[in-house]
């Protein structure tokens, strides 16, 4: 049996029974170890460590350092940029959530696969369906020119100070585990 998540749904031998408190208490504990990975605002927001990158691989190395460093920092950064373009489309703010929440209990959630009338429904229909339904409900919202601009916003933002942080002073878990550890051995 394959499980598609890291924390059980019931310690009884009938799981297929989930209540509404088993999806709260999985999205609480899920979100608690996502947040975990953040880092400290101000180890993100320190102004000795920006200064301008020498050469454009610089900018690139410095990039991909703080995207891996600082990946769930960003992805907060980019998502409240989303929201607070949203604040003016009172309609448009709903259908997002209203999203977010069937991604959440459909995709992100799940422990089991999906059945519908006694079909299993695979992880990539999911991820299809998911995207057609939120995509459509952005479309009839008539926002998606204000999603997508934001979302350019947000990662703009992000690749500016990705660019500008300097990384000489992030302690990396690969510098952690030895020298020339970029891998973990699989066995």
């Amino acid at each position: 049996m394959t499980t598609y998540g890291t924390i059980p749904t019931s310690t009884g031998p009938s799981s297929s029974s989930t209540t509404p408190l088993d999806y709260i208490s999985r999205a609480k504990e899920r979100g608690r170890s996502a947040l975990a990975t953040r880092r400290p605002w101000r180890e993100l927001a320190n102004v000795y460590a920006m200064g301008l990158p020498p050469s454009l691989g610089e900018a690139y190395v410095r990039i991909r350092t703080n995207a891996a460093y600082f990946a769930m920092n960003y992805a907060i950064i980019v998502l409240l940029v989303v929201f607070c373009s949203l604040l003016w489309h009172p309609i448009s703010l709903i259908v997002f959530l209203a999203c977010l929440a069937a991604w959440l209990f459909l995709y992100f959630l799940r422990d089991e696969p999906l059945v519908v009338f006694g079909r299993t429904i695979g992880d990539r229909v999911v991820l299809i369906v998911l995207s057609g339904v939120t995509l459509v409900l952005l479309l009839l919202t008539k926002v998606t020119s204000n999603v997508l601009i934001s979302l350019l916003v947000g990662l703009l933002l992000v690749l500016i100070h990705a660019a500008l942080r300097k990384t000489e002073d992030l302690v990396m878990e690969e510098e952690a585990a030895g020298p020339g550890k970029w891998y973990a051995a699989v066995s």
